[in-house]
């Protein structure tokens, strides 16, 4: 049981609050090993060296001739054909002095053959092939080019993309080692809640942040379990937090860290763990805190729709990616041009809705005109997020950075 160390009047800057969950991120999951297709989107486990050289031979870069150069004269010429090579084919016989052979992308260039001449160059007569001149090594992938043998290719920590699919599949691994997802239960407080399909009544809203949650969350490739909606009573949320504690690695709310009387979440993370952080120095977003339930963390987002989004994608997602055993879990920013003007300073980080747009050759950053913590509809006009520091103001054309969302939802 614990209060929070900080004081609830003085906001806390992003990066430092970032900083501070990255350090009291738990350890990865437990290690599991699943097939090369279920891999995708998921941490690595253990290191992997190059099991053997790549290309394992010299092989052709494209459909055309193999010769040994110096067999061809200066000006070029035709040299008589020896036979014909495909991919998949062995090159079990060396090219014959002053001859050439047919040879296909990926197949396996014949001893004694040193280049390959695009098919397009070429013209064949009567069982010859007239060929260009030749600079000795063209169009050859040679043995161990790309990677020699035991050369570190993929590190602890990275999350397997399509192109790391398709390096592990070229070295004839099935299966890979992989941290467990990690497990995250997802509760939303409010007695104004209630879930689509059902009829509101007068001051009730539908449960947007169930959804816009969930949805962050499995795209970080997280097991996501959802809660029923939290009552706005004490009791109920220490019951529904101490529940989910029991089963879950981690626990992300929406709603109730807010100031109100009714905001009781804070108050039983106390009674049943600890809060760290509270309140930060980011609009929107500010009532965002992080604690701990039965010794699991717990993040909790505000309640106000963009604010809950923009805040998991800012805030959560470096720590929840951490968690999974994920290193790099900062996204880059580009540092592009504004297409608006921002005369008035905050004393919070802004992240302002935005997208590219292209003005007169150049590509800006344009602000939808609304930017309400409440405001979905802004996030779906937008492609990213524009950051206005603290105290700082723009005129159109300065530099600023931008968060693309394909940056932030991965």
């Amino acid at each position: 049981m614990s209060a929070c160390g900080c004081d609830g009047n003085n906001l806390r800057p992003v990066d430092q609050a970032i900083a501070e969950l990255l350090a009291r991120a738990p350890t990865p999951p437990p290690v599991e090993r699943v097939a090369l297709g279920q891999a995708l989107g998921r941490v690595l486990a253990e290191p992997l060296h190059a099991p053997f050289e790549v290309p394992a031979w010299d092989n052709s870069a494209m459909d055309g001739y193999a010769l040994r150069a110096a067999d061809l004269p200066a000006a070029g010429g035709c040299l008589p054909l020896a036979g014909r090579i495909a991919a998949g084919d062995a090159a079990a016989q060396a090219l014959p002095a002053g001859h050439a052979v047919r040879i296909f992308t990926g197949a396996p260039l014949p001893a004694g053959a040193d280049s390959v001449v695009m098919q397009e160059q070429c013209r064949l007569e009567e069982g010859r092939v007239w060929l260009p001149p030749v600079t000795g090594g063209e169009h050859v992938r040679r043995r161990g080019e790309e990677l020699t043998a035991g050369t570190p290719v993929l590190s602890v920590g990275q999350r397997l993309r399509p192109q790391e699919l398709g390096l592990l599949a070229s070295f004839g691994i099935d299966r890979v080692a992989v941290y467990r997802r990690l497990r995250v239960g997802l509760l939303s407080s409010g007695n104004e809640l209630r879930e689509p399909g059902e009829a509101l009544q007068p001051g009730q809203i539908y449960n947007a942040n169930r959804y816009s949650l969930a949805a962050v969350l499995s795209s970080l490739g997280l097991e996501v379990h959802d809660y029923a909606i939290m009552a706005d009573e004490l009791a109920a949320s220490r019951d529904a937090l101490s529940l989910a504690a029991s089963e879950w690695d981690m626990l992300i709310t929406s709603g109730g860290v807010s100031v109100g009387e009714e905001d009781h979440l804070k108050q039983a993370i106390r009674e049943l763990g600890e809060l760290h952080l509270w309140r930060l120095a980011i609009q929107p977003g500010k009532p965002l805190a992080f604690g701990e339930v039965g010794g699991k963390p717990w993040l909790g987002l505000p309640g106000n729709p963009a604010a809950a989004l923009i805040t998991a994608l800012v805030v959560a997602r470096p720590f929840l990616l951490r968690a999974q055993g994920c290193l790099d879990v900062m996204p880059q920013a580009l540092r592009l041009s504004a297409g608006f003007a921002w005369r008035k300073a905050n004393s919070r980080r802004q992240y302002l809705r935005a997208r590219l747009e292209a003005r007169d050759g150049q590509l800006r950053v344009c602000l939808h005109p609304q930017q309400g913590s409440a405001m979905l509809t802004s996030a779906c006009w937008a492609d990213g997020l524009a950051l206005v520091e603290v105290g700082q103001t723009l005129e159109e054309g300065d530099l600023l950075d931008y968060l693309p969302f394909s940056a932030l939802l991965h």
